[in-house]
């Protein structure tokens, strides 16, 4: 196993310790909560950094990473909705997005190709990783930018949801040629 692949692993260990970190409740789990998933998020930078230094790109690589990355998120997601901080519908769009490109990626790969992951691809994980780690910080969400208009955590959210739209799109629209239906011969009435 490579060390990029080692990092990629470590990062879905600390998934579910961030996840309980939140979920306990204990004097100072937000922070302890926060710092587990930035150091998850930086592990994110340095895994790719060495796969590609050192040419450590693999299958297993191209599989693992996206992985890690869809379920750090989606277990910060399922926390903030939890504490009323995300509505269900923006999680869900979320989810829905990366179910979607997941799905994508299979047919892709069926067919031989892989999808690499796009600028905007990486532009929404950075986003999504900053945005979270700014409404997961202790009472910024009362922090208001415009009184009683736009707040850290409604900012946040539609940054994260507007990058997860694009890049979504972006990646359909990059490769709709997969998708298109063609009848096979076999088919014919």
């Amino acid at each position: 196993m490579t060390t990029a692949n080692k990092i990629t692993l470590f990062r879905v260990v600390l998934v579910p310790l961030f996840m309980a970190a939140l979920l306990i409740e204990y004097p100072g789990s937000d922070y302890v909560g926060l710092g587990i998933f930035i150091l998850a998020g930086i592990t994110d930078h340095i895994d790719g950094y060495v796969a590609r230094k050192y040419n450590q790109i693999t299958t297993f690589g191209k599989f693992i990473d996206p992985l890690a990355d869809k379920l750090l998120v989606t277990a910060a997601l399922l926390i903030l909705v939890e504490r009323g901080r995300m509505p269900s519908w923006c999680a869900m769009i979320i989810i829905a997005r990366e179910f979607a490109v997941s799905g994508l990626r299979l047919i892709a790969a069926a067919k031989g190709v892989v999808i690499a992951a796009g600028a905007s691809g990486k532009v929404k994980t950075v986003v999504s990783i900053v945005a979270v780690c700014f409404m997961l910080t202790a009472h910024v969400h009362d922090f208001q930018l415009i009184p009683g208009v736009l707040s850290v955590d409604t900012l946040a959210i539609a940054l994260i949801v507007s990058t997860t739209l694009w890049s979504g799109i972006e990646y359909f629209v990059r490769n709709h040629s997969l998708l298109e239906f063609q009848a096979r011969s076999d088919d014919t009435d």
